[in-house]
């Protein structure tokens, strides 16, 4: 780079900085790892392809891995699971499955960010100025909701 002092960055950072965004990090994050600015990790992502992929990388397999751990919690899931008693002093072990069934709170999520359109929280103010606050949305209302959206191939 023509002009200015020279880059503080190191090949090594590459790889560094992919596991730092397997982990979750951001730029920030980044920055405060490398003792840098963040403006200096906007400028190393910029001047060295091979860093901006491996951040780029990194991320991208880190939202994949939130993004299933999201589905399987909206949707429940199930995998075996090995329990250990103790039978008049014997060991014994039993495989079992064990189920988790599906969180309203990721449904809600997963819907809310995959179906914003339909499934977007409308809230509206008591013209009392109680400031009590009323979902606009009822049970009847989400299960047409969810059977429309059933219906379709994608949101």
């Amino acid at each position: 780079m023509a002009g200015g002092r020279p880059s503080d960055y190191k090949e090594e950072y590459n790889e560094q900085a992919y596991k730092l965004c397997l982990l979750g990090h951001i730029d920030s994050e980044l920055a405060n790892f490398f003792e840098v600015t963040e403006q200096t990790i906007n400028n190393w992502k910029k001047d060295y392809p091979e860093f901006f992929e491996s951040v780029k990388a990194g991320r991208e397999i880190a939202n994949a891995n939130v993004a299933v751990s999201l589905y399987q919690r909206a949707t429940g899931y199930e995998h075996p699971e090995e329990k250990i008693f103790n039978n008049q002093g014997e060991i014994v072990r039993a495989t079992t499955t064990k189920k988790y069934p599906p969180e309203t709170k990721a449904i809600e999520m997963w819907l809310h960010n995959r179906c914003g359109d339909k499934f977007a929280k409308k809230v509206e103010i008591d013209n009392k100025h109680s400031g009590e606050v009323k979902s606009t949305l009822d049970v009847t209302q989400l299960k047409d909701a969810v059977r429309e959206v059933l219906d379709e191939d994608d949101c």
